[in-house]
């Protein structure tokens, strides 16, 4: 009896510990999944290490009717450019508003085609929501280089390992006012201001109906930015500066 309930207690212990391992190992991909300076495979950039007082603005989602022009008006208004990542079923609802943003001079880069969380998927559904998402960007008449921005940022084994192997960068940010929840206008307008900093990528959500303070905010954060003396430039043009 003693030694079967040795025996038992050691299988405990075991059991317990493999429990642990799996997990921490869970938790671990996580938190790879979930971040914004690593991934397994390829390259990704969430900001620039530079001194020069320059910063790109970007926008998720979308196209959509309730965004889409308000912003590009703000954008107009002060000259500046900007960097869209599209959803590709977006585009095909709105082909005549995606054709607007790339009329208008903007980087349009990649969403994906659903929106759906890209981990644990398998890699041919990979390659069908980022390639239907290209073709769909290119019908825009945008010409230029398509970057990559993964669904609310979540990323692990396949995506990575496509885009790394199409010589893809996957696109992050260091900047975020707007995704938990739908802060006030002022709000969003002065985090972000304090929160840039030279060589960064801030992310914008103020597409949908339901973000008209982020839209709000748009004006008065580039306002604020130039007066602090910084210059507006595209993603690709902020990856260009890295040495």
């Amino acid at each position: 009896m003693i030694l079967k309930s040795r025996r038992a207690r050691k299988w405990t212990i075991v059991v317990a510990s493999l429990l642990v391992v799996v997990v921490a190992g869970a938790y671990a991909l996580l938190q790879v999944a979930d971040s914004r300076t690593f991934q397994f495979f390829g390259t990704l950039v969430n900001r620039v290490d530079t001194a020069e007082k320059i910063v790109a603005v970007t926008f998720d989602d979308g196209p959509d009717p309730a965004g889409t022009h308000a912003i590009l008006d703000t954008l107009r208004s002060r000259e500046v450019p900007a960097t869209f990542f599209l959803i590709g079923r977006d585009i095909a609802a709105h082909p005549d508003l995606a054709h607007d943003i790339a009329a208008a001079g903007h980087e349009i880069g990649n969403h994906s085609f659903s929106h759906d969380r890209m981990i644990g998927v398998t890699p041919a559904w990979v390659a069908d929501e980022v390639e239907a998402t290209d073709a769909l960007i290119r019908t825009t008449g945008y010409t230029g280089d398509i970057l990559f921005r993964p669904p609310n940022g979540k990323k692990l084994f396949a995506l990575p390992h496509y885009l790394a192997s199409h010589g893809r960068t996957t696109v992050t940010w260091d900047v975020e006012p707007d995704s938990d929840g739908t802060p006030d206008a002022g709000t969003v307008t002065s985090e972000t201001v304090n929160q840039v900093r030279p060589g960064s990528i801030v992310l914008l959500h103020p597409m949908y109906p339901a973000r008209e303070q982020t839209r709000q905010a748009l004006g008065p954060i580039l306002d604020g930015l130039k007066q602090r003396g910084y210059r507006f430039v595209t993603v690709s043009q902020l990856l260009a500066t890295r040495r």
